[in-house]
């Protein structure tokens, strides 16, 4: 969760140490690891293709963003994400969203504002047919319209950023019979806010939308697949 810039993004995506960093983070978010299991230099080197040397440094910077701990002369082990962190993560988004959904008001292009009323449509035919994957994934796209409509390369980076962090519960989440269903609901008075021009709704409504996904969450007991000892 470290700060934007540009230059450094695109230079990591294109080194070995970025590649094998952003391997790994996916990996760690996405449950392949346990929490507390070992990441072997070696091991990942040879399945990378690399020497130890790029592995070693991803390892620091997945260090430095709190999903590994690295003990000296023992080895670097996942910590993963915590519940607390999941907590924050939904709090802080509440508010970003809702800036995104108030910036996108006043910069939707109308290509975007079709694709987000197409998402909103498809998802409502895959929400009466109990297709809960498929929802799952009309939701990621719905918010990844909202944050390249928000004309922030800043803020779009940073809500993708969260957005990724809690991929293994959201997925929990989403896939759950009542929360799909009424997630669209929310988007599709989100998208009425931002088609109408009322950013103050739209931000409202964007807020409210984060802090009834994480209440879902706590009373489905579904943050509990981030719980630590």
């Amino acid at each position: 969760m470290s700060g934007y810039d540009v230059k450094q993004e695109v230079t990591d995506k294109y080194s070995l140490r970025g590649r094998v960093f952003h391997k790994l983070r996916e990996d760690i978010l996405s449950g392949k690891y346990e929490d507390y299991e070992e990441l072997k230099e070696v091991a990942i080197g040879e399945e990378m293709g690399v020497s130890r040397t790029p592995v070693r440094e991803a390892f620091r910077q997945l260090e430095l963003e709190g999903l590994i701990q690295i003990v000296p002369n023992k080895g670097a082990y996942v910590t993963g994400i915590t519940e607390k962190d999941v907590k924050d993560i939904y709090m802080i988004r509440s508010l970003l969203e809702g800036l995104c959904a108030r910036w996108a008001t006043e910069h939707i292009t109308k290509e975007q504002l079709e694709e987000m009323e197409e998402n909103v449509y498809l998802a409502e035919f895959h929400a009466k047919k109990g297709h809960l994957e498929q929802l799952a994934e009309l939701d990621n796209r719905f918010h990844d319209i909202l944050y390249e409509a928000c004309n922030s390369k800043i803020l779009e980076h940073q809500l993708k950023d969260f957005h990724q962090y809690v991929l293994r519960v959201r997925k929990k989440t989403l896939s759950s019979a009542n929360r799909g269903p009424k997630s669209n609901e929310e988007h599709a008075g989100i998208l009425e806010a931002i088609r109408s021009g009322n950013a103050e709704l739209a931000e409202k409504l964007a807020n409210t939308h984060m802090i009834n996904a994480y209440e879902n969450m706590v009373k489905n007991g579904l943050h509990e697949a981030y719980e630590k000892l």
